[in-house]
């Protein structure tokens, strides 16, 4: 009982209630649209300059021009190479620029940061933003120009040599072409973070990174070429067979002995890359002044 003259208490309103966090479907879809958003906003910056576009995008055909160059030069002296004909190895390396230029297109801003944004403190604004670090380092540079020019060359130059090759693919493998292309952009992706990460722990991980690159360029060309030891650090270690490789031998020959471990690969290679991803992320540190 309360004295006279003297108001009740008021009772505490109740603490509202935490929205429910997002499911993995509404997840991946604000994703999406954050992701056709801002594809959408580089689209209207390379229209802008649309000459940093064509020379970089020019730059890479210029560079497949040259590969392709090189291998009518050896194939004048051979008619096969380790069992390869002059378009079945155009096939394989038009095939290797697929993934490669999707991946440059969606994630090369993972080269600036292995150079400097870790090693100069600029790392930190990622971290406060409203979406994974990851994804928002990689949405300032989506669609890289550079990836228009292989994915284009890769296209075009898979489809003469399939033409050449009166090459007649199966239902099943139209269906599970687009999936090969995604597993090895995918692959390619994950080995790019799994170096870049590095960074967190050197504070300067472009050597690595460049090096392992440099290694990739060895899956445009036939792996039967190569000493065992190169083709085991090509296929375990550094998976980069798995993105031209074993989807290229299964279109072209049917080999599938090889095709499973394609996915679990694939699965393998993403997962490492998240797991140092995040390791580093967590272990990150700004600079001193």
């Amino acid at each position: 009982m309360t004295a006279p003259g003297i108001p009740p208490a008021s009772t505490p309103a109740p603490a509202p209630a935490a929205a429910p966090a997002p499911g993995p479907l509404a997840t991946a879809a604000r994703y999406a649209r954050l992701t056709w958003h801002l594809s959408a906003v580089s689209v209207h910056r390379l229209t802008e300059y649309r000459m940093d576009f064509l020379l970089g995008a020019g730059g890479l055909v210029l560079r497949v021009v040259c590969q392709v160059a090189v291998v009518g030069m050896v194939f004048r002296q051979t008619p096969r190479i380790a069992g390869w004909d002059y378009h079945e190895v155009l096939f394989l390396l038009g095939f290797s620029l697929l993934p490669r230029g999707l991946d440059r297109m969606f994630t090369d801003q993972l080269w600036v940061m292995a150079r400097k944004l870790v090693q100069n403190g600029d790392f930190f604004r990622y971290l406060i933003r409203p979406v994974h670090p990851l994804f928002s380092l990689l949405s300032e540079r989506f669609l890289y120009p550079d990836g228009f020019g292989e994915l284009l060359t890769g296209a075009a130059l898979t489809w003469y040599a399939a033409d050449r090759l009166d090459l007649r693919l199966g239902a099943v493998q139209w269906l599970l072409l687009p999936l090969l292309v995604l597993c090895g952009t995918l692959v390619l992706a994950s080995i790019k973070t799994l170096f870049a990460s590095l960074a967190f722990w050197t504070t300067n991980s472009f050597p690595a990174l460049y090096a392992a690159n440099q290694l990739g360029d060895f899956s445009g060309y036939p792996l039967d070429l190569y000493h065992p030891s190169l083709r085991w650090l090509l296929t375990w270690l550094l998976p980069y067979a798995f993105t031209a490789y074993v989807p290229a031998t299964y279109l072209l020959f049917g080999r599938t002995g090889m095709l499973p471990w394609l996915f679990v690969v694939t699965a393998g290679a993403v997962t490492l890359a998240l797991v140092v991803w995040h390791r580093g992320v967590d272990r990150y540190e700004m600079t001193g002044s």
